[in-house]
């Protein structure tokens, strides 16, 4: 059960992340879109200084036993899904949840106008069928609840590390190439 503590970390690690959102400029139209159009990788960027920042310091935590990782089951059928959603709301406003509240944040109208109001409907609609889709759609191709380091039957750094140094080679060459 969530406690006020729970809630007000919550909150204050979500302001956090909408100030470093913003701050990174993934908050604005024009760098989303130009990293749709292959023309500016700041997202990208951003984005996989997110993922190996939160890989390894999860993964340390859970090392050091300070959180225990739960991770929910999966499939092939809730990964389209989701991805359709997501990708229809991307290119329909050009935003995603989270820059989204960071745009509101910056007073841009479009997010605040286009982007709240659709989360809300694609949230209350998802709410409406969900009962419906759990069993069938989303069940089709379950995996379940599983982790690479599981698959592959090795501790989690044997696979984390190397992802981690592949993720900064990336980065590397990708800010080498000037995107």
């Amino acid at each position: 059960m969530k406690t006020q503590k729970d809630l007000l970390w919550g909150l204050i690690f979500g302001i956090l992340f909408g100030f470093l959102l913003q701050k990174g400029g993934v908050t604005k139209y024009d760098v989303i879109i130009g990293q749709l159009r292959l023309t500016d990788f700041t997202v990208l960027k951003v984005m996989l200084s997110a993922v190996i920042t939160g890989m390894l310091g999860i993964h340390l935590m859970k090392s050091l036993r300070w959180v225990k990782l739960s991770p929910k089951p999966g499939s092939w059928g809730k990964n389209a899904i989701g991805g359709l959603i997501f990708g229809l709301g991307f290119a329909l406003l050009g935003y995603c949840p989270g820059t989204i509240a960071g745009a509101i944040g910056n007073g841009y109208l479009d997010a605040l106008i286009g982007g709240l109001p659709g989360i809300i409907i694609g949230s209350a609609l998802l709410a409406a069928i969900y009962p419906k889709l759990k069993n069938g759609i989303l069940k089709k191709g379950d995996f379940g609840a599983v982790t690479l380091p599981e698959v592959f039957h090795v501790s989690d750094w044997i696979v984390i590390l190397p992802l981690a140094v592949l993720l900064v080679a990336l980065l590397y060459l990708i800010e080498r190439a000037g995107l």
